[in-house]
């Protein structure tokens, strides 16, 4: 197997191999071992800086990569987009420019925008991680989900994994989907018809508008959160009724045919989408997602570094 990534940048899953994906699973179950124990730190990104550019809110996304990046010993320069004179009008290239005048060799960026990572990647010569761009894609969310599956099931090939909820505004669902289907899993979405894309069928995904239906299907139930902010006009009549439709509670679970995995990639809106005996159940992953998500960032952290020569 290839020791190396065939990409410069994880700007999305779709440029990604299966083998690229495998390898930095592999990675991730070595920094997984790393960071259980009592010194949780190694040295493989001395002397790489990396650069925290966040032009959106973020606090577990934002953590975890921040807590990665110290983990490999790396320099981290957070950067806020709203304390920035990017709420002055400044572009985002002069603020990558100015950035990389610092010398940074690492750029980790959540912009509001669909392909503002590629474009991007395009104008630096530094190595770009997609870490959110608008509802287009957040790589970094789908490969943990995926290696939190492949932990809990031993494989994530042959699973059947419906993403519920959210899934219009969604780019945890679409990474997922891509990273799912690259792994040789089988990928329905199931939410009211207004939140679920039209074009969802033409990805080879199957599509579900009753929960329990399509939760007896599945082996594994990704609870997206509703992305109000996201939202300019009402696609459901109230929380309330999402709720009553698609929230999934410790009764619904206890009724299923078989036990299934329950996954988050958070944060919960407890009472909503997922009730609290159920994200606190031994069915649930959600924690392990968290720690997983250290793990599976620190190898994707490392990978890059060495492909872009930062490491030898």
């Amino acid at each position: 197997m290839s020791q190396q990534l065939s990409v410069k940048h994880l700007l999305g899953i779709k440029d990604l191999t299966k083998e690229d994906i495998e390898l930095i699973f592999q990675t991730a179950d070595n920094f997984k071992e790393v960071i259980n124990r009592p010194i949780k730190k190694v040295p493989s990104l001395r002397d790489t800086t990396v650069a925290n550019i966040f032009f959106e809110n973020s606090t577990r996304t934002k953590l975890s990569f921040e807590l990665a990046e110290k983990r490999l010993s790396a320099d981290v320069v957070n950067f806020s987009a709203s304390g920035s004179s990017v709420s002055k009008g400044e572009t985002l290239i002069d603020t990558v420019n100015n950035i990389l005048a610092m010398k940074v060799d690492m750029v980790v960026m959540r912009h509001p925008k669909p392909g503002a990572a590629v474009f991007l990647a395009n104008h630096i010569n530094a190595s770009v991680i997609n870490a959110g761009d608008g509802t287009h894609e957040h790589p970094t969310q789908a490969l943990l989900d995926a290696f939190s599956i492949r932990e809990k099931l031993g494989t994530v090939e042959g699973k059947k994994v419906v993403i519920v909820g959210d899934i219009l505004h969604s780019r945890v669902a679409l990474s997922n989907i891509f990273c799912l289907q690259k792994l040789g899993a089988e990928v329905m979405v199931c939410g009211p018809k207004t939140l679920i894309p039209k074009y969802m069928s033409d990805l080879g995904v199957k599509v579900e508008h009753d929960l329990i239906k399509a939760l007896n299907w599945c082996d594994v139930a990704n609870m997206l959160r509703i992305q109000l902010e996201r939202q300019d006009i009402k696609y459901f009549p109230s929380l309330r009724e999402y709720s009553m439709l698609y929230g999934l509670n410790r009764s619904i679970l206890d009724g299923l045919t078989k036990e299934i995995v329950v996954m988050h990639p958070g944060p919960i809106n407890r009472g909503v989408e997922i009730t609290s005996d159920v994200a606190d159940s031994k069915q649930s992953i959600i924690l392990d997602q968290v720690e997983n998500g250290v793990a599976v960032r620190m190898a994707v952290l490392y990978l890059l570094a060495q492909n872009s020569g930062f490491k030898q």
